[in-house]
């Protein structure tokens, strides 16, 4: 489990205002000294990550954040990156010291995170300074809340126990390929290995994808693009899939018979982390685009960019290729998203191989509140090469 990417962990975000001893839960959940702990308030100013087992419960990421009361024209910026963390969070835990004051934050960020639909946890920190009026608490916010002292160790197996029960079971879906291929199924891989491809290994969402293939009994032969003919001519029968990385889409398709069906890892991670009805939908919004319009290129990894890359150069030409003209091009990194996405006329995004499936949504989410198109690297690239279609028909039991 040590092993589990982040994006696969669920992420358990910790919200509350300063010093009602957010850190000190995160010690005693973990039974670890894991996040700085002191007295003065605003010790925790930014979001703190930390990968770790959180038993019976299993891999996670747990997520410290700065008070939601910071004051000052830094602590605006803290509460901002403290709203970012709610884009990547499954379930939430709202703290609130037993001394409880009137309850406005919390009632706030509360109904901020019902809004979404993330469930809560309400916990009552500092028992052993004395009770509390749970009664008036819970006429504000209208949850179960557990009384623990993490500096005592009071209640935390309670905890635990409320957090096992609200934890989503749906927070990433159970395979990427494995309901699209059989047991013993033959499937092609093709990975090519370019300046792109880090040196010593494969990237992630080809590991996670010949993993799955391997979990469901399919049978997966790796192969560089150069090698993809011959490999074909030494098969008995026809591959029952291609599985492709999206910047040789042209080729491959020119070189599999029309019969087999072809994807890509970025469309395979689209479906897998996000919504791909929805992304689909958007590739087909490049037929709209003129010269000029503005484009966002969002990538969920803060790679430094190299030539060739994908993101920065080739899907930027490729673009504007088919549009037959310039646009104007505005590349984010990361967390990095703007907050407004009216000014642009398409939202291309990566596989988000870095993201959990919540971060993702959040942002497909927003796109579609706002009317925004959205799609995805591999989706676009196929769209633009006339494919699209073709890429979709490994994905039978989806609608389009």
């Amino acid at each position: 489990m040590q092993q589990t990417p982040n994006a696969n962990r669920l992420h358990i975000a910790i919200f509350g205002k300063r010093n009602v001893g957010k850190s000190s839960l995160i010690n005693a959940l973990t039974a670890q000294d894991i996040a700085l702990v002191s007295d003065l308030a605003g010790t925790t100013t930014d979001p703190v990550y930390k990968a770790m087992e959180l038993l019976p419960i299993g891999p996670v990421v747990i997520i410290d954040t700065a008070g939601l009361d910071d004051t000052g024209e830094i602590g605006e910026l803290r509460i901002k990156k403290t709203k970012e963390v709610m884009d990547k969070t499954d379930l939430a835990l709202l703290v609130i010291d037993g001394d409880v004051g009137d309850l406005i934050f919390e009632s706030k960020w509360y109904e901020d995170l019902k809004g979404r639909k993330i469930p809560v946890v309400g916990v009552i920190n500092k028992v052993d300074k004395g009770d509390v009026e749970l009664d008036r608490i819970q006429k504000v916010i209208n949850i179960d809340f557990i009384k623990v002292s993490a500096k005592d160790k009071v209640n935390i197996d309670e905890l635990k126990k409320a957090i096992m029960k609200l934890a989503p079971e749906d927070f990433e879906k159970s395979t990427i390929v494995g309901d699209i291929v059989k047991p013993k199924a033959r499937v092609i891989v093709v990975a090519p290995q370019d300046i792109q491809a880090p040196k010593g290994r494969l990237i992630l969402p080809q590991v996670q994808i010949i993993r799955d293939l391997l979990d469901n009994d399919a049978m997966a032969l790796v192969v560089k693009d150069s090698e993809l003919e011959d490999v074909l001519a030494s098969l008995k029968d026809k591959p029952d899939l291609v599985i492709t990385d999206s910047q040789v889409f042209k080729k491959v398709n020119s070189i599999i018979p029309k019969e087999v069906p072809l994807t890509s890892f970025s469309i395979l991670m689209a479906r897998y982390k996000g919504d791909l009805n929805s992304l689909v939908k958007g590739a087909r919004a490049i037929d709209t685009l003129k010269p000029g319009d503005k484009v966002l290129i969002a990538e969920a990894c803060t790679h430094h960019p190299l030539e060739g890359d994908i993101g920065r150069e080739k899907l930027p030409i490729w673009l504007q290729e088919k549009v037959g003209g310039k646009l104007d091009i505005t590349v984010c990194a990361g967390s990095s998203f703007p907050e407004k996405l009216s000014e642009y006329k398409l939202i291309l995004h990566c596989g988000a191989c870095m993201f959990n499936r919540q971060q993702l949504m959040s942002r497909i989410k927003k796109a579609n509140i706002e009317g925004m198109p959205i799609t995805n690297f591999g989706i676009a690239i196929a769209h633009i090469n006339g494919i699209l279609d073709r890429v979709l028909s490994a994905f039978e039991g989806d609608a389009f």
